[in-house]
């Protein structure tokens, strides 16, 4: 029996594709092609394998106009902002096929050691096999580009199992990639259920997972590996968190953290929840922050004058309303007035964005991933309580500090667990730094030259002449 994946539009409810799922031996076929790919390619010099990819990323910068039409009606962000996904995409690819020679070199012995005479020592970095990539739908280019096109820089065949929110975004992956002339293979993608998806995390042919989602689906992709040696990279929820500083420039504080909490309508792993303002700057910031979230324009993505989409289904809106309610009947307090938008409403994807005032470290909005366009606002009396809340969390992608003084953003910084610690900043990613997380956050790393340490094995070469 044949099933299907479907993607309903959160603009309109409508179905918007719809795709047969991959039977038992479609499966079997791709990873029997992958594996089979993966022993030639690997074998391809690596100046060759940058030509090559450096052909998909200009076919994927030729779709740009096709592209931001389908994330629109796919997952609902504004179509005024879809550049920022294209371009980012495009930088990291360029990025990561830039810094491939150096991060996949050989590795000398160091510590200031004279060479041995008679021996050549070196430790090589070999390609692991087939990457199963899993990804998420709410940046899903992004997100793909993190790991597959180091992958296959790196040597290794490349799966991709997109979410069925966005399964145009496989597809035209697969696209780029035909056109530039990628050997078959090397790059196919998967539209399977979840629990085909695990079934492939087992197969023996897969020799590491990238995936990007909840942390109950990590738990699953864990699950899926346990019986297994093979590595995973987990990257996971966040509730993260942002500090204004008492030196802070407040206006640039305002404009950056109403953005980076409610982009991309709050759907971010990565965007600002919890922010703790110094109480010298609380009333002004608050202020300042109400004034510009009643600016928003709520309604349909594919409008150029909307600058807040729908969620991606309305049970995430209707479940993000309950996480706002739980925190209001605990005492907090909503500054926004939801009439002022009038295309919010229940039981649809599109709901107000919302800033919670009075709160305290145990309600919702401070303590779970609410993922969507909501932000609770509490005062601190410094940096020492600052650092506590910051910490105090299940979760640690990112952490912000807004403050004038660099070497105080250095010094709380170090004080904080998140895989990355902003200044001025928040909710970007820089592919020359290494993305990572911890706590419930995730493990594992993609982008940078460490993300290519991910990526590969260490060999070492012991070789003595006789």
């Amino acid at each position: 029996m044949t099933h299907h994946i479907q993607c309903i539009s959160p603009v309109d409810g409508r179905v918007y594709v719809e795709r047969p799922t991959a039977s038992k031996s479609e499966i079997e076929q791709t990873l029997a092609r992958a594996r089979a790919a993966q022993k030639a390619w690997c074998h391809v010099p690596l100046d060759e394998r940058a030509s090559l990819v450096v052909r998909v990323v200009d076919a994927l910068k030729a779709m740009g106009d096709e592209i931001a039409d389908e994330l629109a009606w796919q997952m609902g962000r504004p179509i005024r902002y879809a550049a920022s996904e294209i371009n980012g995409t495009l930088d990291r690819a360029r990025y990561m096929i830039c810094i491939a020679a150096e991060a996949l070199a050989d590795v000398e012995p160091g510590g200031g050691q004279p060479a041995k005479e008679g021996f050549t020592r070196f430790v090589r970095r070999e390609p692991l096999g087939v990457v199963f990539t899993v990804a998420a739908w709410n940046y899903p280019y992004l997100i793909a580009v993190n790991s597959v096109i180091p992958a296959i820089m790196a040597g290794n065949a490349v799966v991709l199992k997109h979410s069925a929110q966005t399964p145009l975004c496989a597809e035209r992956f697969a696209e780029c990639f035909r056109a530039a002339g990628l050997p078959e293979g090397v790059f196919q993608f998967l539209h399977v259920s979840h629990e085909d998806t695990e079934r492939i995390v087992g197969d023996p042919r897969v020799a590491f997972v990238a995936f990007t989602g909840s942390v109950e689906g990590g738990h699953a992709i864990q699950r899926a590996a346990v019986a297994r040696f093979v590595g995973t990279g987990l990257e996971l929820g966040g509730c993260d968190p942002a500090y204004v500083r008492h030196d802070a420039d407040l206006a640039h504080a305002v404009e950056n953290l109403v953005d980076g909490a409610f982009f991309n309508s709050g759907q971010s792993c990565c965007g600002i929840q919890r922010i703790y303002v110094h109480e010298r700057l609380y009333d002004d910031f608050v202020a300042g922050a109400i004034a510009l979230t009643q600016e928003y324009v709520l309604g349909n993505p594919t409008d150029p004058t909307t600058t807040l989409g729908p969620l991606v289904r309305p049970a995430a809106a209707d479940q993000v309303r309950k996480q706002v309610a739980a925190s209001v009947s605990k005492g907090a307090r909503a500054a926004i007035d939801e009439r002022r938008f009038s295309a919010s409403r229940a039981g649809t994807a599109y709901v107000a964005p919302q800033l919670l005032l009075d709160v305290d470290q145990g309600m919702s909005v401070m303590r779970e991933e609410i993922f969507g366009p909501v932000a609770g606002v509490m005062k601190v009396s410094g940096d020492d309580e600052a650092v506590r809340l910051m910490n105090d969390s299940d979760f640690g992608l990112t952490a912000a500090i807004w403050t004038q003084d660099v070497e105080a953003a250095r010094a709380l910084g170090d004080r904080v667990r998140t895989g990355t610690g902003f200044m001025n900043r928040c909710d970007s990613l820089d592919p020359a730094l290494a993305w990572v997380g911890v706590k419930d956050s995730g493990r594992g790393c993609t982008l940078s030259q460490v993300g290519y340490e991910h990526l590969t094995r260490p060999k070492s070469f012991h070789l003595r002449r006789a």
